[in-house]
């Protein structure tokens, strides 16, 4: 006796949609790279400068509202403008740290 399978449902097609990114370290997670947070609390201007360079811009814009911005934009990290905006505002050295962590690491996974 020869059976046939009858297909009563067809199959669904899933899309996936990327989803948007977090910061893979958070704003006030120092201990995460003590050697980065030292540098952003004795030498600001120092790991503004190196933020910068990582991302092709003059060195004066690495410590901007702008940078993250440009960064978060890029990596499809939640946030908005207002809220970069108050970030850098309230904690730059904080914002700055956060920054050149997430780099360090997306640097190490090959994704930068």
């Amino acid at each position: 006796m020869n059976t046939q399978q009858v297909i009563t449902q067809q199959p669904v097609a899933v899309i996936v949609q990327p989803q948007r990114g977090q910061w893979q370290t958070g704003l006030c997670d120092c201990c995460s790279d003590c050697g980065v947070c030292l540098c952003g609390t004795f030498c600001f201007w120092c790991l503004g400068c190196q933020v910068a360079a990582d991302m092709n811009e003059c060195c004066l814009c690495g410590t901007s509202m702008a940078i993250r911005s440009v960064y978060r934009t890029k990596y499809g990290i939640h946030g908005s403008l207002c809220g970069d905006f108050w970030a850098v505002l309230c904690c730059p050295s904080c914002t700055l740290c956060q920054l050149k962590r997430d780099i360090n690491r997306r640097q190490k996974q090959g994704t930068f």
